[in-house]
Formats: structure tokens, C-alpha cells, sequence
């Protein structure tokens, strides 16, 4: 597996097919790896969209069973993981791309858009991770279990203090909707984007809903598309002629 290092950051990343780059963020929370497109993801999008596309997956930082690596910025949690996707395409000499993303994805995906929306031509978000009114503190508790003291087991450069003020900044300053922008931005975000809604405690339903009403350039799927396993392959359908009807002619 290729990796990209820039300073102190090492992205451990994998790419299949040709053609217009799409990108891929798998699911798993802050243990997002190109594991789980393989084997927790309800389809594996390299194996779909290598024969129309330029496919690029990468471990996120500092997920456990993944080979990415770097600081744990505490003051800048989000845009820290949305240095690494943009500092990966420009490592590929990538200019614009499409990005697909599961669960923990969705946030990302938004943040992209707002960090760089000349550059993400389309998005699709798949079972997109929101903040539950009721239920807060859910990413916060879960990673302070399943994700913080595993990493401080194997970085002794990082303590749970430090695991727990980068949590707090990151899910618990802007605890609502989507983390990482405001429904203002939605509702202004011309790039088209696709929605495959969930509803689990981490994936609501009504956050994914409410983006796809208010971002005057989206779509969605049916809903549920994950059960029966039949309808996965229609869901996926859907994507590829999403990602289609967006894709710009390679020059």
C-alpha cells in the first residue's frame, strides 16, 4: 500500500481503475480504514467504480488497525482529517475529484465542501453520521471506549487528557447537525450531492433528510436501501448514475 507523508503525517492509501478521481472515505468512525470497505461497508466501491473511475481510499489518521499516522491537533480536529484528503489529491497531482463517504464521511464530505468547493464536483453520502438532539455526547462516549485508549496504547506521545480535550473539540463545541457546518451552509451549497439516509443512533435519519431538503442541488435514495441485501445493488445503481450525470469529460 502507497503512502503520502507531509511532515509529520504519514496517509496510508490505496487506488484502483482509471479515470475521473473519485474519492472514497470509508465508514468506522475515527477507526476508519480501507478494511472496512472490504468488510463493514454495505458495498465495496472500489470493486463497483474501478472500470469508470480513478478510485482513491486511504486509512484515516490514527485509526487503530489502520498504517496513517500523525499529531492528534486538538484546536482543529475536523480540518486536520480535511488536510489529509485535500493533501492526498494534491500528492496525486489531483486538481477536481468526486468524493464518496460512508457514516463518519458525511461530516468530512461537508467539510470539504466548505474547505473546497471549486475542487469536489459531486458527493455522495452514504448512511452519513448526524448529531441525535437526545443523544449528544454518543461519539464523544464512543471514542473515549472504542478508540482512545487503543491509540494511547500504541502512541506514547499521546495521553487520554489529550485524547479527551480533541473529543470535546470535536464533538462537543458544535454538538448539532452535521458537526462540521451549519444548515446556513447547506442551504447555500450549489455542488450536487446524493444521499443514502440510515437510521441508527449514529446515522439519523431526520439530519440526513433534513441536508437533502435543504441543499438546493441534492438528491436521495429510497429508503431502506441497506435491507433486504437485495437493494443494495438498486442503491447502487443510483450512485453510478449520480456520479455520471456529474462527471466532468477528462480533458
Amino acid at each position: 500500500m502507497p503512502s503520502y507523508e507531509k511532515g509529520a503525517v504519514r496517509i496510508h492509501f490505496e487506488e484502483a481503475g482509471s479515470g475521473f478521481p473519485l474519492m472514497i472515505i470509508p465508514g468506522g468512525g475515527l477507526n476508519a480504514t480501507i478494511g472496512y470497505l472490504t468488510g463493514g461497508a454495505p458495498f465495496d466501491p472500489l470493486a463497483e467504480f474501478k472500470n469508470e473511475y480513478r478510485v482513491i481510499a486511504a486509512d484515516l489518521r490514527n485509526a487503530n488497525g489502520g498504517q496513517s499516522s500523525g499529531p492528534l491537533e486538538i484546536d482543529r480536529p475536523w480540518d486536520a482529517y480535511t488536510d489529509d484528503h485535500l493533501g492526498l489529491m494534491d500528492h496525486l497531482g489531483i486538481g477536481k475529484f468526486m468524493v464518496l463517504g460512508f457514516c463518519i464521511g458525511g461530516p468530512f464530505i461537508w467539510n470539504l465542501l466548505r474547505r473546497a468547493p471549486d475542487r469536489v464536483v459531486a458527493a455522495v453520502l452514504a448512511q452519513p453520521s448526524g448529531s441525535r438532539p437526545e443523544m449528544r455526547d454518543l461519539f464523544y462516549e464512543n471514542n473515549m471506549k472504542g478508540w482512545g485508549p487503543a491509540l494511547t496504547a500504541n502512541r506514547p506521545d499521546i495521553t487520554m487528557e489529550m485524547v479527551e480535550k480533541f473529543l470535546t473539540k470535536m464533538y462537543r463545541t458544535n454538538p448539532d447537525f452535521v458537526l462540521t457546518v451549519t444548515r446556513d451552509f447547506v442551504r447555500n451549497c450549489k455542488t450536487p450531492v446524493l444521499i443514502l439516509p440510515d437510521d441508527i443512533p449514529a446515522h439519523p435519519y431526520a439530519v440526513a433528510m433534513e441536508c437533502a431538503m435543504l441543499a438546493p442541488n441534492a438528491e436521495v435514495s429510497f429508503f431502506p436501501w441497506k435491507e433486504p441485501k437485495e437493494r443494495v445493488p438498486l442503491a447502487v445503481r443510483q450512485i453510478r448514475s449520480f456520479l455520471r450525470a456529474h462527471r466532468p469529460a477528462l480533458a
